[in-house]
C-alpha cells in the first residue's frame, strides 16, 4: 500500500462527501451511514489509518487474513467484522476473531457459529447475507430462505441477529443495483413485521453503487479501493 495518511484522510473525506449528496437527494442524514473500510490485501497499516482517522471498525473478507493483522495490532482499538464467505470449517476461528461476521447465509454454518459462541461464553453479533440481486456469482441466501433463517438464528440464544447483507451483482446498470438493495429493504421490513424484532444495520454499497444503497436506506456503506487504492494480491 503505498499511500500517506493525509492521502487517505483526502479519500475519505472525498466518500463522505459523496455519501453526503446522497443522503441529501434521499432526504437523510449523512451521520446514519457509516463507512467501513475494506482492508483485505492490504497491509495492517492499512486498519491503523483508519483508527487514526476515527473509524470504529475495519472489514476483511479472510479469516487467515485478518488473523494475522490481529497478531500484528494487539493493541489496535478497532472492531473486526467478516464480510467474506465464511466456511463452516473456520467458524471456530471466527468466532476467536470477529467482533461481527456479516456473512451468515446457511443453516450449517448457524449451527456452528452457535456452538463456537457458547463455548466461548460470547453472544456474536451477525448480519444474515442475503443474494437479494438473486446473482448465482455471490453468496447469500435467497429472499424466500430468509424467513427460515431468521427463524433459526433467532432461536440461538449466544448469536445476537443486527441486520442484514447483500453485494449488488457486477454491472454497470445503476438500476439493477438499485434494485437489489431496494429487495433487501422490503426483506427486512418483512422480517421485522413477522418476527417482532429490530433488525437495523442495512450493509449494502460499495465505491461504485454507493448512491443507489444510500438511496434504499444503506446504513453501512464497505469501502476498499476507494479509500486505499488498488489492492496487493498474495
Amino acid at each position: 500500500m503505498d499511500l500517506a495518511f493525509e492521502d487517505f484522510l483526502q479519500r475519505l473525506e472525498r466518500v463522505r462527501a459523496e455519501i453526503a449528496a446522497a443522503c441529501d437527494a434521499a432526504g437523510r442524514d449523512p451521520a446514519s451511514v457509516a463507512v467501513l473500510p475494506v482492508t483485505k490485501n492490504h497491509p495492517p497499516a492499512a486498519v491503523e489509518y483508519a483508527v487514526r482517522a476515527g473509524l470504529p471498525s475495519v472489514g476483511e473478507n479472510r479469516v487467515q487474513e485478518a488473523r494475522d493483522k490481529r497478531a500484528a495490532l494487539a493493541d489496535c482499538p478497532v472492531r473486526w467484522e467478516l464480510i467474506g464467505h465464511l466456511q463452516t470449517n473456520k467458524a471456530k476461528l471466527a468466532v476467536g476473531l470477529f467482533d461481527r461476521i456479516q456473512s451468515v447465509d446457511r443453516v450449517k454454518l448457524i449451527h456452528a457459529l452457535e456452538r463456537h459462541a457458547a463455548d466461548a461464553g460470547r453472544r456474536l453479533p451477525i448480519l444474515l447475507q442475503v443474494n437479494a440481486g438473486d446473482d448465482p456469482a455471490k453468496h447469500g441466501c435467497t429472499l424466500q430462505e430468509a424467513p427460515a433463517l431468521t427463524e433459526t438464528i433467532l432461536d440461538c440464544p449466544h448469536l445476537k441477529l443486527e441486520g442484514l447483507m447483500t453485494i449488488a451483482p457486477l454491472s454497470d446498470d445503476p438500476d439493477l443495483a438499485r434494485r437489489t438493495f431496494e429487495n433487501l429493504r422490503s426483506c427486512r421490513e418483512a422480517l421485522q413485521e413477522r418476527f417482532d424484532i429490530a433488525l437495523p444495520e442495512l450493509s449494502m454499497g460499495m465505491s461504485g453503487d454507493l448512491r443507489e444503497a444510500v438511496a434504499a436506506g444503506s446504513t453501512m456503506v464497505r469501502i476498499g479501493t476507494a479509500l486505499y487504492g488498488a489492492r496487493r494480491y498474495t
